[in-house]
């Protein structure tokens, strides 16, 4: 199996965690500007909404730049045949890798068979893996799920995964039935690395091993890598509204309030400047969330930026704090 360029990343390998309406090109691009994780990926996208009549509307989620390179696509569904197909339009569009969830709690994206639901079915999921390695070609697949549906099935549900030679495994360290809603297990992670050894000879080659789930810094993540033996650390929540947090010489917190808040509106700006008339704006406002908070008067300042409608609002709304 060729993993493309997850064989060539130097590890360990941190990367920026796929987020529905979060990890879109403007905040990937901040992030490629202030503290480059060592791969970045989209917001999931419809394997069936991208072979259907709302395409158009689809595409923007995929959009990228070369500063954000290496950049993964991430698809679901529950269907191979369209998983194939949209494999070979990724391939052709460009991306360095293509990633299949399959583990949302979205009751929507279950009932069509994906996300979490991939779990229920492994003789799918193995069907919906091999169908994107072949539509896929040079470009590696991976796969993001959880340790289990409604209680931990990790062993027998990685079995399955490796049997079809997933470049890379991102386990978050919950269940589906867990949601967020208790800490992530890390403790599982050391346990996926052994079993990994174990079942591999068995199987084929080793697939790159990522745990996802509460890193709050990148102090942590290098202490979970060494704890468990992963090779790598998938953060989401932890680096939002925080575009410096793979910066390991220059951290966020250390900025002056009005640095931090110049960088929030170049996101917004940038943001509105990318999706005018594609994205509500609205979108911005659990980035304002993230970025404004932790110092005097951020708590009255979040409730104005709440009404601001566009960049130039929020912008307002800024100076008028700053002053």
């Amino acid at each position: 199996m060729d993993k493309g360029f997850w064989g060539k990343i130097k590890k360990p390998i941190f990367v920026l965690a796929p987020m529905a309406n979060v990890t879109d090109e403007a905040f990937r691009r901040l992030f490629a500007k202030y503290g480059k994780p060592d791969v970045m990926w989209t917001e999931f996208v419809s394997v069936e909404g991208l072979l259907s009549v709302g395409r158009e509307k689809l595409l923007p989620d995929l959009w990228k730049s070369r500063k954000e390179k290496p950049v993964v696509a991430q698809i679901f569904g529950g269907k191979p045949e369209q998983f194939e197909i949209v494999a070979r339009q990724l391939a052709q569009m460009g991306f360095d890798g293509i990633d299949i969830n399959m583990g949302c709690p979205d009751r929507g994206i279950e009932k069509s068979g994906g996300g979490a639901a991939m779990m229920k079915n492994p003789k799918l999921a193995q069907e919906v893996v091999l169908a994107t390695r072949r539509g896929a070609g040079d470009v590696p697949v991976s796969v993001k799920t959880r340790l289990g549906y409604s209680k931990n099935e990790m062993t027998e549900w990685v079995k399955y995964l490796l049997e079809v030679e997933p470049a890379v495994i991102t386990m978050h360290l919950r269940t589906r039935k867990e949601m967020s809603l208790v800490p992530a297990r890390w403790d599982q992670m050391s346990k996926l690395v052994e079993l990994v050894a174990r079942e591999i000879p068995k199987v084929g080659e080793r697939p790159l091993l990522l745990g996802n789930g509460d890193i709050s810094s990148m102090e942590e993540a290098r202490e979970r890598v060494k704890e468990t033996g992963a090779d790598g650390v998938m953060i989401g929540r932890g680096a939002f509204g925080n575009p410096f947090f793979f910066n390991e010489k220059k951290k966020m917190e250390d900025l002056s309030i009005k640095k931090r808040l110049a960088v929030m509106m170049e996101h917004a700006k940038l943001f509105e400047k990318l999706f005018k008339d594609i994205k509500n704006f609205d979108v911005m406002k659990k980035h304002f969330k993230a970025y404004v908070n932790g110092f005097d008067g951020a708590k009255e300042l979040r409730i104005k930026l709440m009404e601001a409608e566009n960049a130039k609002e929020a912008g307002e709304r800024v100076r008028n704090f700053l002053n």
